[in-house]
């Protein structure tokens, strides 16, 4: 369930893989992993998303996720309270979670979405929870990083599966494409969550994403080009909406993005990747030169 970083002050709660792993995520697992490494810091990373390339089915596929949102939340800052932890850093996400209306760019401040698709409320009310508990914990202090979409190689957005849906065309692109995205590479992620150690201020919620939001019409095609794939499909919003679900036609022309200038300017964070097109190329390139060398 955790590892130390460089620093031996310092927990990191991380693994992707929690659909077997939550089983073993209970009261008394927490208490021992805290008196074993008794951190100073904790860094909450735990998600169950990988593989996780099924968005139709959102909720089912968040599922882990959300508990390790909601109960495994609670289970870690119990056990940083008896141990004595002095700041608590967790992981949400940017950019579906905000209200659909308003700004395409969306500052740390503005609502949440209050009625989301169907298929994504319980995802967002364990986002909700994270976030409340975290934020409002004074002992520990806690600090939310809301990062963009994930990428980096082998994954995220850029997992096999990912890729192979794109390349396949199966990933098509609904309705105008006009929805909003903020993306993030892997390295940077693990820059804010150490720059937030000593800077962030304790309840504060910082956007963690590039320095450039994209529309979906612009993003996945380009990653199309990339990958030596034809150009995606082109399904209309009533289409989508009857093969992929309403939420999938929000991801595709409603959502919004983040804006990362709290994060620049108060935890003092730049990302080494700070345009999708500069990371997503440099994946594509490993990616072909893998396919070309099996």
């Amino acid at each position: 369930m955790g590892e130390e970083t460089g620093d031996s002050s310092t927990l990191v709660a991380s693994g992707s893989d929690s659909r077997s792993r939550f089983g073993e995520l209970s009261p008394e697992m927490a208490r021992q992993a805290f008196a074993s490494f008794q951190p100073e810091i904790v860094i909450h990373e735990l998600t169950g998303l990988s593989g996780a390339s099924d968005l139709i089915h959102f909720d089912r596929t968040f599922a882990s996720t959300n508990r390790l949102r909601s109960e495994g939340t609670d289970l870690l800052l119990m056990a940083a309270r008896e141990v004595g932890v002095r700041r608590f850093i967790a992981q949400s996400f940017c950019g579906w979670p905000y209200e659909r209306r308003g700004s395409a760019i969306k500052s740390e401040n503005e609502a949440l979405d209050p009625e989301p698709p169907a298929e994504q409320r319980r995802s967002l009310e364990a986002i909700k929870h994270l976030e409340g508990a975290v934020t409002g914990s004074r002992v520990p202090e806690g600090v939310v990083l809301r990062y963009g979409t994930l990428y980096g190689v082998d994954t995220g957005m850029l997992d096999p599966a990912a890729i192979d849906l794109i390349r396949r065309r199966r990933f098509p692109l609904i309705g105008d494409g006009s929805g909003w995205w903020s993306f993030l590479h892997v390295a940077d992620a693990a820059s804010a969550g150490l720059a937030a150690i000593d800077r962030g201020a304790a309840g504060e919620i910082y956007n963690v994403a590039d320095d450039e939001p994209a529309q979906v019409k612009e993003w996945l095609p380009a990653l199309a080009a990339m990958l030596g794939a034809k150009p995606p499909l082109h399904a209309p919003a009533w289409v989508g909406r009857l093969l992929a679900g309403e939420h999938m036609v929000s991801m595709m022309t409603q959502v919004r993005a983040g804006s990362n200038d709290k994060a620049k300017r108060e935890l003092g964070w730049r990302p080494a990747f700070p345009f999708w097109r500069t990371g997503f190329a440099e994946i594509a390139r490993y990616y072909l030169a893998r396919r070309s060398a099996a």
